[in-house]
């Protein structure tokens, strides 16, 4: 576990969690993206912004995981540092608001390319684990302090 620069350990989730909030987020951005619907990104949009601004445990997602999915997990619970996910969450909010401005404003290009970035994004997530996002943060991370 990594220590923050107060040397308090950074908060943790379960690192299973993620995966699972990836596979409910390409479901949703897929269904916006087939539909090309502004009140679906919207809804996406609230999701991104509860995970990255008030935390995972606090979102839809992450709720829906700790009372139906956790508990039916056996085994040892592994843990994570909730940075590099929030963090993630953080980009998604940046793509759904982009897609979101793009349906307003009927450029229909800007929903389809943004809401596509961050549907790639959850694809790789939730099929094969590859958070996007937390390595993003993790390079981030290295870059600003060798600055």
């Amino acid at each position: 576990m990594t220590q923050t620069q107060n040397n308090l350990p950074p908060q943790t989730i379960d690192a299973r969690g993620p995966r699972f909030t990836a596979g409910i987020t390409l479901v949703v951005l897929s269904i916006a993206l087939l539909t090309h619907s502004t009140l679906v990104i919207g809804f996406q949009l609230i999701v991104f912004a509860i995970a990255a601004f008030i935390g995972l445990k606090k979102s839809p997602y992450g709720i829906i995981y700790r009372k139906l999915v956790q508990p039916r997990l056996s085994g040892p619970v592994p843990l994570e540092d909730q940075r590099p996910p929030r963090f993630a969450q953080l980009v998604g909010f940046i793509f759904a608001l982009v897609a979101l401005i793009g349906g307003i404003t009927d450029a229909k290009y800007l929903f389809q390319i943004a809401t596509g970035f961050a549907l790639v994004a959850a694809f790789l997530n939730a099929v094969f684990g590859f958070c996007l996002g937390c390595k993003m943060y993790l390079i981030l991370v290295r870059i600003f302090k060798r600055a």
